[in-house]
């Protein structure tokens, strides 16, 4: 009798502990911070009194407004992705407003989405970062986009001396999105493979331009203009339900590209074991060197480690009017993504991988489509 006794009470010790143990577990994984998901904001173009372009009965504010919604719900499907839209009905959204949702959110990505229009035949996509224009169809483009600002109240204030139709007043603007400018060409880059490769849409390529509602984000931003509706048959497409679905699709997938081309997490494995960064596995691209960019500025400052939150190897290098600091050399991605969450564990939450070959820098996608060992 006191055997069985004995035996119940030591059974009901261990479950008790086992009880315990995974009482403590789950204490302990409520305490985990939950991992920071990657935040995007879609803006449809115009809306409410501003109609944007408009040719041949097709409105550029509800074709911009469903295919931003269908990027919007597509992304959302993404567990690590939260979207945050700036209208998602016919209303009015100042340009600066805009910017101000993406600031206060902190968003790691802003798209724009809108619909282009000029009297010729002009058709295809073409993608926009903020920078000086190159040519007068792109000023033309930014006047365009930038005239919304006459429909707001007090945009003198909200825009200083900013006059849209005064070409002087774009000078400067580079500098104000000038730290996220290769981030914002990378995004561009993805996004406008996708309509051309995919969707065989004419490519009328990446460019620079000054728009407003880029000038302010501090995040990588980009404008993408998905065709003409002034081209008949193209606008004709771009209001049907399948150039809409078709093209919300490209710009869903463009910024899934974008995010896998920077996403840290290379191995949830090797964060969990505390591997070092030799334990990690290799992925050696010939004739390719990855850095991560820590900043960018006008000034030269030394590459100690105080002067960069403890990491030691930075570089510098002057690109333009810009010295720009990079962190680790390697042509193993997998090490430098390793580097860049060293980087971001330091504290430089928006540093990115750049890659070279030789002294050219070229995109990270190019990179990765190049030959590996």
């Amino acid at each position: 009798m006191n055997y069985f006794i004995m035996k119940a009470n030591k059974s009901l010790f261990i479950v008790l502990n086992f009880l315990i143990i995974v009482s403590n577990f789950s204490v302990y994984a409520a305490k985990e911070p939950p991992a920071k998901k990657f935040v995007v904001v879609i803006d449809a173009g115009h809306g409410g009194k501003d109609s944007g372009n408009g040719w041949h009965g097709f409105k550029e504010k509800n074709i911009a407004l469903d295919i931003a919604l269908q990027v919007g719900e597509a992304l959302q499907r993404n567990s690590n992705i939260k979207v945050i839209y700036t209208r998602t009905t016919d209303v009015f959204i100042p340009l600066h407003k805009r910017a101000e949702i993406a600031n206060e959110a902190e968003a790691d990505l802003f798209v724009s989405v809108h619909c282009n229009g000029h009297n010729s035949n002009a058709h295809g996509t073409e993608t926009f970062v903020l920078g000086l224009h190159r040519n007068k169809d792109n000023l033309e483009v930014a006047i365009k986009e930038n005239s919304v600002i006459y429909l707001e109240d007090d945009y003198k204030v909200s825009y200083g001396n900013f006059d849209p139709n005064d070409p002087s007043s774009y000078i400067g603007m580079t500098l104000m999105q000038e730290e996220y400018l290769d981030q914002s060409i990378l995004l561009a880059d993805f996004i406008q493979k996708e309509y051309t490769g995919t969707l065989k849409r004419l490519d009328r390529g990446v460019k620079q331009a000054g728009f407003l509602v880029l000038r302010e984000t501090y995040m990588p931003s980009v404008l993408t203009e998905v065709g003409f509706l002034s081209y008949k048959p193209e606008g004709s497409y771009l209001n049907s339900n399948k150039g809409k679905s078709q093209i919300a699709k490209s710009i869903e997938e463009g910024i899934v590209d974008y995010f896998h081309s920077i996403n840290l997490h290379y191995s949830e494995t090797s964060v969990k074991q505390n591997l070092t960064i030799d334990d990690i596995p290799t992925k050696i691209y010939e004739g390719i060197s990855f850095k991560v960019q820590l900043a960018a500025g006008s000034s030269a400052l030394e590459t100690k480690a105080y002067n960069f939150k403890g990491l030691q190897g930075v570089s510098r290098a002057k690109e333009g009017k810009l010295y720009k600091y990079y962190y680790g050399d390697t042509s193993d991605y997998v090490k430098i993504q390793e580097k860049q969450r060293q980087a971001q564990k330091a504290g430089y939450k928006n540093c990115y991988i750049v890659a070279f070959k030789g002294d050219k820098k070229i995109s990270v996608n190019d990179a990765l489509k190049s030959k590996t060992k």
